[in-house]
């Protein structure tokens, strides 16, 4: 089910507090991506991109996603810790209303020289556009399956690390990015850029579950990092973005 957070002009899939599923850009509008030269701390970064999208003409609530770097990975109170530390400043731009949360995002934790902190290292935002091309970007997904579980309960292959493992893992993460997609009506096939997280090796299952399937159309930016939460291994987001610039 996808809903509508028109102060952004763009569509969400509701997931939970911390984030959502997805964006897709309302009609009339495109998402455009910025990355980060040198990645920036939390308060660095929301005070960058407030100006950089208030710059653009856009209201604080067209900020629709954003792509962050922990140093190491979270324990489950601890991700959680944060998030509410993260949302905080959603909800003092009028985009969290303290239960649902419209705003894409993917956090990873790079294996070597991470951060000193969490930083900024892309965000996303609405514009208007008269090109009439449909954008979205899907939100990072480790191998957790949906639930109030805890990570241990609902991670799949949980701890396996074997070459069987880790593929279930990344079968299980590609069919997310699937249905996530087709929540807003597309799929492999118009995405633009697929990113995946993981410090193991894929080689064995690539060409099966990532290339057959279409993921890797554009190409696959692999990125030598950890998902948030220890325990998980494989991560993967994807987008569909025809402006993308770097700052």
């Amino acid at each position: 089910m996808v809903s509508e957070f028109a102060a952004g002009n763009y569509r969400f899939i509701p997931a939970v507090f911390q984030y959502s599923g997805g964006v897709a850009a309302s009609s009339g509008y495109e998402i455009e991506r910025v990355r980060f030269d040198k990645w920036l701390s939390l308060a660095e970064g929301f005070a960058k991109i407030a100006d950089h999208i208030k710059a653009a003409g856009r209201p604080l609530t067209a900020f629709c996603a954003c792509e962050l770097r922990s140093p190491a990975a979270f324990t489950d109170e601890g991700f959680r810790n944060f998030n509410l530390h993260y949302v905080k400043t959603l909800a003092e731009w009028g985009i969290y209303d303290g239960t649902t949360n419209p705003v894409a995002r993917s956090n990873v934790c790079p294996e070597i020289d991470p951060p000193a902190e969490p930083s900024f290292y892309a965000f996303s935002f609405t514009r208007p556009s008269t090109q009439g091309s449909p954008t979205f970007v899907i939100a990072g997904s480790g191998e957790s399956q949906e639930g109030n579980a805890s990570y241990a309960e609902r991670t799949v292959r949980y701890r396996d690390i074997s070459p069987d493992g880790i593929a279930e893992k990344v079968r299980y993460v590609v069919g997310v990015m699937e249905k996530r997609m087709g929540e807003f009506g597309h799929g492999w096939k118009d995405a633009t850029a697929t990113q995946t997280y993981t410090v193991h090796g894929i080689h064995h299952v690539f060409a099966d579950a990532v290339v057959r399937r279409g993921a890797a159309r554009a190409g696959l930016t692999w990125h030598y990092a950890r998902p948030p939460v220890i325990d998980l291994e494989y991560e993967m987001d994807c987008r569909r973005v025809l402006r993308e610039v770097v700052i």
